[in-house]
């Protein structure tokens, strides 16, 4: 039920916006700006199951709309787009690989586990201490020890 709907309310945008650039005409308006705030994440992202991902593709004005948008507001070195958002809506290219991608992963964890350990620390939650000696160079004396003392 759930797709369906989404279905349907994806054709009837289509239909909505039909072969103008905008909702309501030659500039944008929020409403473009809502509209393209979900409609480019299910058109980019890879997801489990592409069946709204392919109703959306199927849908051309809706593909050039995201890539009208694209391509005005969020260029890359000077206008020109990257070769995936060329053409989002083609179905034979999957978006190319980040060539960095397994250092920013290994990077993002380093940072997440510093922060955690940072936290643990200044929170108090983990206190470090030293064996060996006391203060003033006493060793520490057990309770049991204590009692034989006295």
């Amino acid at each position: 039920q759930l797709y369906r709907d989404a279905r349907e309310c994806l054709t009837l945008l289509s239909q909505r916006l039909g072969s103008q650039k905008f909702f309501f005409g030659d500039s944008p308006a929020s409403l473009d700006a809502f509209v393209f705030s979900r409609l480019a994440p299910l058109l980019k992202a890879k997801l489990p199951n592409g069946k709204l991902q392919q109703h959306l593709k199927s849908l051309q004005n809706l593909c050039n709309y995201c890539t009208s948008i694209l391509s005005l507001y969020f260029p890359w070195d000077g206008g020109e787009l990257r070769p995936p958002c060329l053409n989002p809506c083609a179905d034979g290219g999957e978006a190319e690989e980040d060539p960095h991608k397994r250092r920013n992963q290994l990077l993002s964890v380093l940072v997440g586990l510093v922060a955690m350990l940072g936290y643990a620390f200044l929170s108090g939650i983990v206190s470090i201490q030293r064996g060996g000696t006391g203060p003033a160079g006493r060793q520490p004396i057990a309770l049991a020890e204590e009692e034989e003392e006295e």
